[in-house]
């Protein structure tokens, strides 16, 4: 006899429990497939075979020649990029405030007469000065507009870094100009990942806030409650850079066309997971590297800049100083996107091989 293929209806109470039932089905379906694709588990001794993952990458100095090799490949495309963005900050951000720097110099000279002499005494200053000028900078509290204008200009300096370097290396022939004109497309995506990515810093920025409060109030002098301060401190800067080690590859992956910000923060946790401090090492370089270079450039400036201020006083007025350096924040910034994206690369082209 032929099967009754009508389907009978649920009662309404089965109705309420599928109903209630369904959003808990969904959260396990996905906790379990998370856990599937990551090895380690919270609390538990995790076997080195589980997580062990391949990951082949050149020496730092050896990789750090290769990211500077191919901006130089295309250093025509990347030294207009960054005299047009260097513009742009010029117009809608500003420089650094002349006065400032010469008050900073002045009481420098002042104060540290009788500590340097002597050549290296004036190393010493533009040393001092260079360290200043990067713990405290010499513009005034930027306004609200400004603000805004220093974070989209970031954006688009990423955003166009990654898009011309994607089609360089695929072996497009595109200008500077395509770049600008197409690279903007996903800016609400890298938005909503960059939102996340400050999210992550917050306990960084809670251990600086700390510091603050301790260095004033005179906790760190000494004894157990220094020793505690600095644990709190040091675990909450672990917590940041575990976080947005993954980040830093959503912010590339979110560029590709159709890609979703959460679809992107999960794939950068996979491609990182089990070589995260691997990856760390990495970036941590690279702001290294960021550090020595504009100490190199800056530190001469300095010392030109002041030496000059000696010959011609005339020169103490004109913004030599602060145009090096927001010249070098841009130059810095492009480097540092094109370092991070050349090791995504290294890394998808290291899942790409066979097993």
């Amino acid at each position: 006899m032929p099967r009754n293929s009508k389907k009978v209806p649920l009662t309404r109470k089965e109705r309420f429990i599928k109903v209630v039932k369904k959003p808990f089905v969904a959260i396990n379906k996905r906790t379990t497939t998370y856990l599937s694709r990551r090895a380690h588990r919270s609390f538990r001794l995790t076997r080195r075979r589980d997580y062990k993952r391949s990951l082949q990458l050149p020496g730092y100095i050896a990789f750090t020649r290769s990211v500077n090799k191919t901006l130089w490949q295309h250093r025509k495309t990347f030294i207009w990029l960054a005299v047009v963005y260097a513009i742009l900050t010029s117009i809608l951000v500003g420089i650094g405030s002349q006065d400032t720097y010469s008050t900073l110099v002045s009481t420098l000279q002042d104060t540290g007469s009788q500590i340097f002499q002597g050549n290296l005494g004036e190393l010493g200053k533009a040393g001092l000065l260079f360290i200043s000028i990067g713990s405290s900078g010499i513009s005034a509290t930027p306004t609200d507009a400004q603000q805004i204008y220093i974070v989209i200009l970031g954006l688009l300096i990423w955003l166009t870094t990654v898009w011309l370097l994607r089609n360089l290396l695929a072996g497009h022939k595109v200008r500077m100009r395509d770049g600008l004109y197409s690279a903007g497309a996903p800016l609400v995506a890298i938005l909503l990942v960059a939102l996340v990515f400050v999210l992550q810093l917050l306990p960084l920025g809670l251990a600086v806030i700390g510091y603050s409060a301790a260095s004033s109030s005179g906790l760190l002098n000494g004894g157990v409650a220094a020793m505690l301060f600095w644990i709190a401190a040091a675990l909450l800067a672990i917590t940041s850079l575990y976080w947005v080690t993954s980040t830093f590859f959503a912010l590339i992956i979110v560029t590709l066309p159709g890609m979703y910000p959460g679809i992107a923060l999960r794939t950068a946790g996979d491609m990182v997971a089990s070589r995260r401090i691997r990856i760390l090492l990495r970036i941590l370089w690279m702001l290294f590297m960021i550090i020595v270079a504009a100490a190199i450039v800056l530190i001469p400036t300095i010392l030109i800049d002041t030496g000059l201020a000696h010959i011609w006083p005339a020169v103490e007025k004109a913004p030599i100083v602060p145009v090096m350096l927001m010249l070098s924040g841009v130059v810095s910034f492009i480097w540092g996107s094109s370092y991070i994206y050349l090791l995504y690369r290294k890394v998808v082209d290291d899942d790409a091989k066979p097993a």
